[in-house]
């Protein structure tokens, strides 16, 4: 990451929410952190580690890192594969359903490489391997699935006049969800509404680093507190962990098992498509001007392009799908289906709720989606009240 850490993260917007989204409902926090008396930083006032922390200037690095999920989700892999059965649906679209729903449980392990604008995410499974590959410079990403022989290319249109000039172009780093980037997305929110604490010092893959705890000041959210391990040498983030309100262990983890900061070879981020592979196109729509105006007056807030989101901090919720997007999902099932869906949700005011042990979505009889690491009613008052 560049010392210009909240710069980046705010640049690197769009392919924030579209390169991550496929693998970020299931990446998150982790934490093989071992506390040791060996460990003996130089001690830091919370002002001091979160400076030091967010200088962090590491743009290059490679390693391995284990991620843990373990949501409380009830079997979505049923619906899904309905879905794809009925619908017909195959190719790209059906892996990009299918690595939702596995990335989204259970435990995975992925090797990282970063150096400036080029990254790769190699998660590597049992029987298969998923491939996300980013060129910053030139504006796209691949999602390769080898199990499916599916190749998805994904890119950003030339940025128009109306978008805020960046100099550059996006930030690999930033679209891969890692310790670091999540520490990007917590540094640039963090206000009044957040207790900051410094832990105790530990070791990450082999390396010593500070404990950074954020605990949210707010019972609406379904968070209890994030921990991130920073590394005491160059600031940058080794692991993550996110414990559920109410304590317990840790509902998403992700941490490195080893890193190494020299750049990586250049190989491992180049990637063509053999014949054998189905290969799909998908330019990513840009926020419209007054889309981006939007943004500048409400921060947070889109338009069309993507999520609207109500309420800020901890209470935030997004609405990713309007009642105009595709119809009412009630009423685009078959019984079979909706018979699913009723089993894997609950009753509430306005619609139905899917709830794990840290994000609630929230389906209305309209066919409005919000979503939210937040509690039931805190959705069903932002769809009642658009705050």
């Amino acid at each position: 990451m560049s010392s210009a850490r909240h710069a980046n993260g705010r640049r690197a917007a769009t392919w924030a929410v579209a390169v991550i989204t496929p693998l970020a409902v299931g990446a998150a926090i982790l934490a093989p952190m071992a506390a040791s008396g060996a460990v003996d930083l130089p001690d830091k006032t919370v002002a001091e580690l979160l400076e030091f922390a967010a200088a962090s200037d590491v743009d290059a690095l490679s390693g391995t890192i284990d991620q843990t999920s373990e949501l409380g989700l009830p079997d979505l892999e049923a619906l899904g594969m309905g879905q794809q059965s009925r619908h017909g649906t195959d190719g790209p679209q059906a892996a990009e359903i299918d690595d939702l729903i596995a990335l989204a449980t259970g435990t995975h392990t992925a090797n990282v490489y970063l150096d400036g604008r080029s990254a790769r995410l190699q998660v590597l499974d049992k029987l298969a391997e998923r491939n996300v590959y980013v060129d910053g410079a030139a504006r796209e990403a691949w999602f390769v699935d080898s199990e499916t022989l599916t190749a998805t290319r994904l890119t950003l249109p030339d940025q128009p006049a109306h978008e805020p000039s960046t100099g550059d172009a996006p930030d690999a780093g930033d679209a891969l969800t890692t310790p670091d980037s999540l520490l990007d997305d917590a540094l640039a929110r963090l206000d009044e509404t957040t207790e900051v604490t410094v832990g105790t010092d530990a070791r990450v893959a082999g390396r010593e680093v500070y404990e950074l705890i954020l605990k949210p000041r707010t019972d609406d959210t379904l968070i209890g507190e994030i921990r991130f391990a920073i590394d005491g040498e160059n600031g940058a983030a080794l692991a993550a962990s996110v414990t559920p309100r109410g304590g317990g262990d840790p509902a998403f983890e992700v941490a490195f098992s080893r890193v190494s900061f020299e750049a990586p070879d250049a190989s491992v981020f180049a990637f063509t498509p053999g014949g054998d592979f189905r290969v799909a196109d998908k330019e990513l729509p840009l926020p419209s001007a007054q889309g981006w105006a939007q943004h500048h007056a409400h921060g947070d807030q889109g338009d069309a392009a993507g999520p609207v989101v109500y309420g800020e901090g901890w209470s935030a919720v997004a609405e990713i799908s309007g009642a105009d997007a595709g119809g009412n999902v009630f009423t685009q099932l078959d019984p079979d289906e909706l018979g699913m869906l009723q089993r894997v949700t609950t009753p509430v005011d306005g619609g139905r709720v899917l709830q794990t042990s840290l994000v609630s979505v929230l389906i209305t009889d309209d066919g409005r989606i919000l979503a939210g690491a937040v509690t039931p009613s805190r959705l069903v008052e932002a769809a009642e009240t658009g705050r």
